[in-house]
């Protein structure tokens, strides 16, 4: 039972590096990698050696599980999961419309608390394989398949990536390049959310008084009681989306005038 989790672990952290090499060899420009992981948190000409030594970070805890039973590899791939936990807090607070880039490209989605959750449960199952009394080449050779099968489960249900893989399944274009849904929809799924739920007192109409598309964010525009503008954004892609919320107080200067974009 204690190395059920040993094979999981090793996959996840070779696909995550993997995905982090495939972003950067796709020769994807400065700006797009600055929506992705590690590379938000630090400047520009970093931002892709960043992405690379997280990457090979993953790659050394994986062959360190895969072939030693060394409690140095074990206890690091609780350090790394507990601290990408905190990096994930960190993004969702700093920069909220950044992906946590665990998978490359397929993780451009905003930090949620799926994605939280998941770091959280990596770092649990990692915590258990720390006195498995096997490497991980042998779980592999003698799985036990309730217990790895019940730790993927977890992950698929806490992992935003299915959604935008079916999305990109479906729709082969990325988000920004996508017929998003109708306004109407997007309003609906903004009146749905906790945020707005949060701020609606505020408010001096249910109805924005503005509405623009930039990228994969619906953005609508209203005005609160001081007639300081309360601004919600709406990320366009997964059946529960990211929204954000930012004011623009009256005396500042007044919000920009934005063409719509067209997928």
């Amino acid at each position: 039972m204690l190395a059920s989790q040993l094979p999981v672990l090793i996959v996840l952290l070779c696909l995550g590096t993997a995905a982090k090499v495939a972003v950067i060899r796709s020769g994807r420009e400065p700006n797009a990698l600055a929506r992705l992981g590690p590379a938000v948190l630090v400047p520009g000409r970093f931002r892709a050696p960043a992405l690379l030594a997280c990457g090979a970070a993953e790659l050394v805890l994986a062959a360190g599980l895969l072939l030693t039973t060394h409690p140095i590899f074990r206890f690091a791939t609780v350090a790394f999961f507990a601290m990408s936990t905190y990096v994930l807090l960190e993004l969702r607070r700093r920069r909220p419309d950044a992906g946590c880039g665990c998978f490359g490209e397929v993780s451009s989605a905003p930090v949620g608390v799926r994605s939280i959750a998941r770091t959280m449960a990596l770092t649990g199952m990692a915590v258990v394989t720390v006195w498995a009394p096997v490497p991980g080449w042998m779980a592999f050779a003698q799985p036990s398949w309730e217990f790895a099968l019940a730790g993927l489960l977890v992950l698929a249900v806490l992992s935003p990536e299915i959604d935008e893989l079916i999305e990109r399944a479906r729709h082969r274009a990325p988000c920004e390049q996508r017929r998003g849904p109708a306004e109407g929809i997007m309003l609906a799924r903004l009146r749905s959310s906790g945020t707005w739920r949060a701020h609606r007192a505020e408010l001096t109409t249910a109805e924005p008084y503005d509405s623009w598309r930039e990228l994969c964010w619906r953005f609508f525009a209203f005005k609160n009681h001081q007639q300081d503008d309360v601004v919600f954004a709406v990320f366009m892609a997964g059946r529960r989306p990211a929204v954000r919320v930012a004011v623009v107080e009256a005396d500042s200067e007044s919000l920009p005038s934005y063409t719509p974009v067209s997928a």
